[in-house]
């Protein structure tokens, strides 16, 4: 396997190759990632992922149901 990598382990065995195996394994975890971790929309970034409804209307009806469906237990 790793003479069709082209890598330095080929001819390596035992020991040797397992430090080689754990060396490369804590290279890759050190590496950076230069990506915007912000640049795509997130789930809570909808109105979904608030909990709002999809086409809700905005009228009176509406809101005095959503305020009496969302009220705290103290305004009972």
């Amino acid at each position: 396997m790793g003479a069709e990598r082209g890598d330095d382990r080929a001819g390596r065995s035992g020991p040797e190759e397992r430090e080689a195996r754990e060396r490369d394994h804590r290279l890759r975890r050190a590496a950076f990632v230069f990506e915007d971790p912000f640049d795509g929309q997130t789930r809570d970034d909808t109105d979904a992922g608030w909990g709002e409804r999809a086409g809700g209307g905005e009228d009176g009806a509406s809101d005095l149901d959503r305020f009496l469906r969302e009220k705290p237990p103290h305004h009972l």
